[in-house]
């Protein structure tokens, strides 16, 4: 294959701010040349904007014409659609998260695998220039073996307004699934990916449905509001590890706060801003980076890991395997709550 020719399933903000302009700055081994939306005018809208020649409102008619695709639809078509493309001999990259059930993930990736085909999902926190250089200082074993990580995934007043984010039906949860998620894939890829054998979580929409809201992020009906905004939880690993996760979008606090702090056995690291932390010769010592290489957009470095594995068989950074840990968690998470009890996995 000389060159990708990329279609783009779902033509709304996320694929016109991260995934159009990223692959079409890899202009030497793709071409998107088509896009397509459940709303025509929507599609054809956004083919002109950025000088796509098709535009198509069934994505349908679109796998017959590409190698590839971007899913940037709603949770609850991501599973459907992801083994529709693949059944059709064509590779996917899915927006995260993967799928709204572990059920449907297992589905994409049994779809991948009997059709040879390269399935990836957008946890672009991983190509963050943060996120690789803990990757290198992890995997060099410069703070021994993860103990304990703390994930803090914490919007002040920040529910979108827009798009279908507070929709359960089309979402299938709010900010654990929507922002949780990212935070979350990070450190399960940071630690190795460990499995995870016991979750406790709970769920939060209290603030949400109060009446005068005050959001920064446009406005929502609050009478109907019901996902999360705020999500805690505990995660215990089968390499005896364990994860503190909390989550939200609407949390009251001083500002906003995204953080990943790992403990090992030898030292320890914050991923944002990166630091490194440790004892030796008898002394405490909080180390900084003063230069880490690439102020490169991640979600450039993800088309192109997405393109070199459909072109050259390169290695994905994100695998599938590893995405269905995240949703497994998540469902958990969201099923602990319900319960009220930990769920054993």
């Amino acid at each position: 294959m000389s060159k990708l020719r990329l279609g783009v399933i779902g033509a709304g903000g996320i694929a016109v701010g991260r995934h159009i302009p990223a692959f079409q700055r890899l202009k030497e081994d793709v071409t998107i040349i088509a896009v397509s939306d459940v709303n025509g005018e929507r599609a054809k809208s956004v083919a002109k904007e950025f000088g796509i020649p098709h535009a198509y409102e069934n994505y349908h008619d679109m796998l017959p014409e590409v190698d590839a695709v971007v899913i940037c639809t709603p949770n609850k078509f991501h599973s459907e659609i992801t083994v529709k493309a693949l059944e059709a001999g064509v590779h996917v990259l899915c927006e995260k998260p993967m799928a709204v059930t572990v059920t449907e993930c297992q589905a994409m990736i049994d779809a991948a695998k009997k059709a040879n085909k390269v399935l990836s999902i957008g946890f672009h926190y991983r190509y963050m220039k943060e996120s690789q250089a803990a990757k290198k200082v992890i995997d060099a074993k410069e703070i021994g073996e993860p103990l304990v990580v703390r994930v803090q995934a914490l919007r002040r007043r920040k529910v979108p307004g827009w798009g279908v984010f507070t929709n359960k039906d089309l979402q299938g949860g709010g900010s654990l699934i929507d922002y949780g998620c990212h935070l979350l894939d990070l450190s399960l890829w940071l630690m190795g990916n460990p499995k995870p054998v016991e979750v406790t979580g709970t769920t939060y929409n209290t603030l949400s449905k109060q009446p005068g809201q005050v959001n920064e992020w446009g406005n929502f009906d609050h009478e109907t509001f019901n996902v999360d905004d705020h999500v805690t939880g505990y995660i215990r690993f089968e390499n005896g590890a364990s994860m503190l996760l909390e989550v939200s979008w609407a949390a009251n606090i001083e500002s906003d706060k995204e953080s990943v702090s790992i403990s090992g056995d030898r030292g320890g690291l914050e991923v944002f801003p990166f630091k490194l932390n440790y004892a030796k010769h008898g002394m405490l010592f909080n180390s900084e980076a003063t230069w880490i290489p690439s102020e490169e957009d991640p979600g450039y470095f993800q088309a192109k890991n997405f393109v070199d594995a459909c072109i050259k068989g390169t290695e994905l950074v994100v695998k599938p395997e590893e995405a269905l840990f995240v949703s497994q968690i998540m469902e958990a998470l969201y099923k602990s709550s319900q319960d009220k009890k930990s769920v054993q996995l």
